[in-house]
């Protein structure tokens, strides 16, 4: 009895292992040991990221679906949506409500970034559309159906859509993560104008260790992304070509956190290089790096 019991676990944790790609994972921390100093001052390096702000209640937020998050440079703010009655929503760096925008002719926004100059983009995971609109200081409210709005595809796609949004301000182009089924990683030139989307490509991201993708944040310091995970609970650090650089574990006991992030949906990477992530419900997170950790 012992012994089946003994066999059945050992099955069921070679199972999940495979399920998560824990074996990829492994194999890719043992790599990132025999990373150089030099390679790791010019990435992101995510080892060296620690929580200081490990899962803040957003006070106000109690009722929506967070979804998404993007760092603003000219306000030096942060943005967040809300799924399930729409809203953009303005954040401070230390997780506080600054404004709140409603938001008409979405049904399940779930990313958001700024873009170029003033704009700001949404991606709407059953709509299968990306949103490209002005956002100052003073709008009080958008209605997608009067911004330029274009289709992404993928019709079959469901609830298991795009879900990521970043913007390469290097390359100055959008990049775009569908979740899963299959999971996708695309790019496509900022949008001029509504319809179905122009000049979208594929980028390979084969030897990337996740299940599935919920948020992606592009670094213009280095060239490098970010892209979180919710099933695998990781952080990865994606190259300029894609292929995986570095990762931290969200799960519980890893870089400063106490209980693991439980379904991240958001993250962005900020001037200092702060990085933000937001989980559903509404939980406030902080990672920063060793030398300028605070206490």
């Amino acid at each position: 009895m012992f012994r089946s019991l003994l066999v059945l676990m050992l099955v069921v944790f070679v199972s999940v292992g495979l399920y998560q790609r824990w074996d990829e994972r492994f194999l890719f921390w043992i790599s990132e040991l025999q990373v150089t100093a030099e390679a790791q001052a010019a990435s992101i390096w995510l080892p060296s990221y620690h929580v200081t702000v490990p899962g803040k209640p957003i006070a106000g937020l109690e009722e929506g679906e967070v979804s998404g998050l993007t760092y603003r440079a000219s306000s030096n703010t942060l943005f967040t949506i809300l799924g399930k009655h729409p809203e953009l929503v303005e954040l401070s760096l230390t997780g506080n409500v600054l404004r709140r925008i409603p938001m008409t002719g979405l049904k399940n926004p779930e990313g958001v970034e700024v873009l170029s100059g003033d704009l700001m983009g949404i991606v709407d995971e059953r709509q299968r559309t990306l949103t490209v609109f002005p956002l100052t200081d003073t709008t009080t409210e958008v209605n997608a159906r009067q911004q330029i709005q274009v289709d992404l595809g993928f019709p079959e796609a469901g609830n298991k859509g795009f879900e990521g949004l970043g913007w390469d301000s290097r390359r100055q182009r959008v990049i775009l993560a569908k979740e899963r089924d299959p999971r996708g990683f695309y790019s496509l030139p900022l949008p001029s104008k509504s319809g179905p989307a122009q000049g979208i490509q594929a980028i390979n991201i084969d030897d990337v260790f996740v299940r599935d993708i919920s948020s992606v944040s592009f670094d213009s310091r280095t060239g490098h992304s970010l892209m979180l995970s919710d099933e695998s609970r990781v952080l990865v650090e994606l190259d300029a070509n894609a292929k995986p650089r570095s990762f931290i574990s969200l799960a519980a006991g890893f870089n400063g956190l106490g209980r693991g992030i439980k379904q991240p949906e958001g993250v962005t990477i900020g001037a200092d290089g702060s990085i933000y992530i937001i989980s559903e419900p509404n939980l406030f997170y902080v990672l920063t790096k060793s030398e300028n950790k605070v206490e």
